[in-house]
């Protein structure tokens, strides 16, 4: 009897003992893989109370690892936008450049005695210099609203008057391919709104300009501006151009992204202009909106608030 009570008795201890070895050896191995992971700074892992409850920490660690690989999608996907921007600024900067480049050292290699070629070719290098130019001043923009350093001049203004002065900056580009620049009605009352009127020209600007490159010859672009809400218009730019299909038109405010890889280059720009105008409007705190059928036109809106008198 007392053996037995004995031989129970040691096995009861025995028991306890070994699994408080077994859970203190797990513990510490378990906890290594804590300390492993908070290396990779993961807070929420971190946040988790240290278990040895196996199918808990099986979880866990399945959580853990479905998080890393959306990050590490996601950084695959941003690598991808970075070296197909970084490609495609080569690209914008190379064209000029080596234009500027050969112009130059053709007149060094004898043509600058011509007096004819000399001037043709200045000419042409200088055309080469402002188009650096003018797409440095773009980057230059694009990466002050990226980083929130242009400061907004808000005024109240008449959003129609403003739309006219820029149809008649842009007629001349507009007359070139016979397209008419109109409202869709004829506004008699002014429409005041409250927003950077010199930043609100150029989002009119880069999109007149857009819809007149990809418009058709002979083609309209018209703008209506339109009550929204209470204290909101909507201006809309719509053209009958050549439209654009579905699966480009998330892409279309990236820099540098051009539907057509060939032909919009043509017709120049520096690529930014769809970006800059996304910026403009959203440091406005307002909304912008792409609408488009292939082969039928294209449609471009966004939202101002209206001067507190015309609210």
């Amino acid at each position: 009897m007392y053996a037995a009570i004995l031989i129970l008795s040691v096995f009861i201890v025995s028991f306890f003992i070994i699994q408080y070895r077994v859970e203190k050896f797990i513990y510490k191995r378990v906890k290594k893989i804590y300390d492993d992971v908070s290396l990779l700074e993961s807070t929420n892992f971190q946040a988790q109370p240290i278990t040895t409850d196996m199918r808990t920490l099986t979880e866990e660690i399945e959580k853990f690892a479905a998080n890393k690989k959306l990050e590490i999608e996601t950084l695959k996907i941003r690598e991808g936008y970075r070296k197909e921007f970084i490609g495609n600024v080569s690209h914008e900067l190379k064209t000029p450049l080596f234009t500027v480049q050969g112009y130059i050292l053709t007149l060094l290699d004898g043509a600058m005695d011509d007096k004819v070629i000399r001037k043709k070719y200045l000419s042409r290098a200088s055309k080469g210099v402002e188009r650096l130019i003018y797409i440095v001043k773009d980057l230059d923009m694009i990466t002050k609203l990226e980083a929130g350093d242009l400061n907004l001049q808000r005024e109240n203004f008449d959003i129609v008057e403003l739309t006219q002065a820029t149809f008649d900056l842009m007629e001349m580009k507009a007359h070139k391919k016979k397209i008419t620049l109109t409202f869709d009605l004829d506004y008699k009352e002014p429409i005041m709104v409250s927003a950077d009127k010199e930043r609100i020209q150029q989002v009119l600007t880069n999109l007149i300009v857009n819809s007149i490159k990809y418009g058709k010859e002979g083609g309209t672009t018209e703008i209506s501006i339109e009550n929204l809400v209470k204290n909101k218009v909507i201006v809309r730019v719509t053209d009958n151009g050549e439209g654009i299909e579905k699966q480009n038109i998330p892409r279309l405010f990236e820099r540098f992204y051009r539907v057509d890889k060939s032909g919009s280059r043509k017709e120049g720009g520096s690529g930014l202009g769809l970006s800059i105008v996304k910026h403009i409007i959203e440091a406005h705190k307002e909304k912008i909106y792409v609408e488009s059928v292939f082969g039928v036109g294209s449609e471009f809106s966004f939202t101002l608030e209206k001067s507190k008198k015309n609210a």
